[in-house]
């Protein structure tokens, strides 16, 4: 009897060393990995100097943004995350910047007062010729590379000039149209003439009669600079205004 005993002692001692390796062996069950942090937000900023002009004159508008894969200004377009461009609205203009990003959307603005332009000085009561005149006060249009569009930053140069004949009636012009030397002969011919076009086109919608007007195209072959490279060819590409005698 005792030895069965010992037995069922020696059996139930067995059992519970196994039961305690096996709760000893099982591994805790690891915490959940933190949530990923929340996307940035983005920022932005837009200002413009001066923040007051007159008609016909230019301001810088600048802008910064971080935290953004898409930033577009309204009236502009897509623009740049970081940038600046200068602008000459012919009216007062809020300029509208949004900024978007994984972490949502920042939007800006800036506020540009246009002024009426101050009224010009009465013109010189010295023997200066109406030719003298003209070429010292008319300006020429320029054109970027295979463009027949006013640049924003010729606008100036064509509300000035529009201004010069406004106070000057009885003069007469033509508007050649020149390119730079890329290029065939016929093309830039073509070319030249729809130069010419776009700056009477700009020049009638600003005032100027358009019988006052003839237009030309020279194309490339009277060029005002001869050298190979952009600043020379950047001279080329104009609408060249010239006095009717």
């Amino acid at each position: 009897m005792k030895h069965i005993n010992l037995k069922w002692f020696y059996l139930v001692l067995a059992l519970s060393a196994l039961l305690t390796l096996g709760a000893c062996g099982k591994k805790a069950t690891p915490p959940p990995p933190p949530p990923p942090p929340a996307p940035t937000a983005p920022t932005a900023s837009i200002s413009v100097n001066p923040s007051t002009i007159q008609a016909g004159q230019s301001a810088s508008l600048t802008w910064q943004t971080s935290d953004a894969t898409d930033v577009s200004i309204d009236g502009i377009g897509a623009v740049q995350p970081n940038g600046s461009q200068s602008v000459s609205p012919s009216e007062s203009t809020t300029y509208h910047l949004a900024a978007k990003g994984s972490g949502g959307t920042q939007e800006a603005t800036a506020r540009l007062t246009v002024t009426p332009a101050s009224a010009p000085p009465p013109p010189p009561t010295t023997n200066v010729t109406d030719e003298q005149l003209f070429s010292q006060n008319v300006k020429d249009v320029y054109f970027d590379y295979d463009k027949a569009d006013v640049r924003g930053d010729q606008q100036s140069s064509v509300q000035a000039d529009a201004q010069f004949f406004g106070q000057h009636s009885n003069m007469n012009f033509t508007v050649e149209g020149h390119c730079d030397e890329r290029g065939s002969t016929e093309y830039n011919l073509a070319l030249g003439d729809q130069r010419a076009s776009a700056v009477k086109s700009a020049l009638t919608a600003a005032g100027v009669n358009a019988s006052r007007i003839k237009t030309i195209s020279y194309g490339k072959e009277k060029p005002f600079c001869t050298e190979s490279n952009e600043a020379c060819w950047q001279q080329n590409r104009r609408g060249h205004l010239v006095y009717q005698k």
